[in-house]
């Protein structure tokens, strides 16, 4: 795969999901570096969608701990019982947050994060090893497209960790 990711001229995401996550299997197909992976996922989505923020959160046991991402710094500890990414990690599913402002307990790492898409990110043996944390500087910015898309692209990834 090169370095180059495909990302056709459109506003409608079920076709920029359609394009891009078989070039992302393609990047990680490869690869057997974990965070290697993760940092290209986080790139690529960043890129194809032009999200304000895309990265991984990852369970060090205790708590969840900053991985690769893109967009500016961000939190680099949370708690399993803090904000939308521990409680994705607690229930162990897709939170979509139209508006964070809204959501109890939310933790602002930045104040220009308006929506949020949270994903549990599990291991081949079905462990919960991290989260995929996309932010956005628009309200309401997340639905089901995305939860489907994504959660394919995890799914598939799942087999590799």
């Amino acid at each position: 795969m090169s370095e180059n990711l495909f990302v056709p001229k459109t506003s409608d995401r079920n076709e920029i999901y359609e394009a891009v996550i078989p070039q992302i299997k393609a990047l990680v197909s490869s690869e057997t570096n974990l965070i290697a992976n993760l940092a290209n996922i986080s790139a690529a989505l960043r890129q194809a969608f032009d999200f304000y923020w895309v990265g991984f959160y990852i369970n060090d046991g205790s708590e969840l701990i900053l991985g690769p991402f893109q967009g500016p710094i961000a939190c680099t500890r949370i708690k399993y019982t803090r904000g939308v990414c521990g409680h994705c990690f607690t229930t162990q599913e897709t939170v979509i947050v139209p508006n964070v402002d809204e959501f109890p307990g939310h933790i602002a790492c930045s104040s220009a994060s308006k929506s949020e898409i949270v994903l549990p990110v599990f291991d081949s043996n079905n462990h919960l090893i991290a989260v995929l944390d996309i932010d956005s500087d628009q309200l309401n910015d997340f639905s089901e497209v995305d939860k489907l898309w994504l959660e394919k692209l995890l799914l598939d990834f799942k087999s590799q960790l």
